[in-house]
């Protein structure tokens, strides 16, 4: 056999081929540039989104109207830590954002963010949220798959409380 890249949900060793995927399609009150930009703010991270004990950014890059950033996220419930290194792909002329793991607790992970402005005047838009993971550790994939969609729902959640609270500091 061919040393060919696995299609993604592809079994390997013992776990099922069948990844942990949650999305999610919602209409919200904040324009799409708002939205983009929470969700592009990694570094705040720690303030709003559950689970997020700390972030540091590695590293920047501007590419071709697109901003690569690598960061290192450490997320912990009860005693359980676990710290992993994203590479973000964050275009805002699209307002896409997609995240993929470097290195760390992940043998798999792909977030996509879309943001469509709708509305009258592109006053709301809708958000595309798809999420795809497995734990390097069957352990965690059994922990974190009993919560995973009750947990991405909040994440998606908190984000558009972050919108609701700066769209409510900045003057209209």
């Amino acid at each position: 056999m061919g040393g060919g890249a696995l299609a993604p949900g592809a079994a390997i060793g013992m776990y099922s081929r069948a990844m942990p995927t949650h999305s999610e399609s919602r209409r919200v009150p904040y324009d799409a540039d708002l939205m983009f930009s929470v969700v592009a703010e990694v570094e705040r991270y720690p303030e709003f989104l559950p689970w997020v004990t700390g972030l540091k950014v590695l590293s920047r890059e501007k590419n071709a109207g697109k901003e690569i950033v690598v960061a290192e996220m450490t997320v912990g419930f009860a005693a359980l830590r676990e710290r992993y290194t994203s590479r973000i792909l964050l275009d805002p002329r699209a307002r896409t954002i997609d995240v993929t793991q470097a290195e760390g607790v992940f043998r798999h992970l792909d977030t996509r963010w879309r943001f469509t402005p709708e509305g009258a005047a592109n006053k709301s838009c809708r958000i595309d949220f798809f999420i795809e993971y497995a734990f390097r550790s069957r352990l965690l994939n059994l922990v974190a798959g009993t919560a995973f969609h009750q947990v991405a729902g909040q994440m998606v959640r908190a984000y558009e409380a972050r919108a609701r609270a700066l769209s409510e500091q900045s003057p209209h």
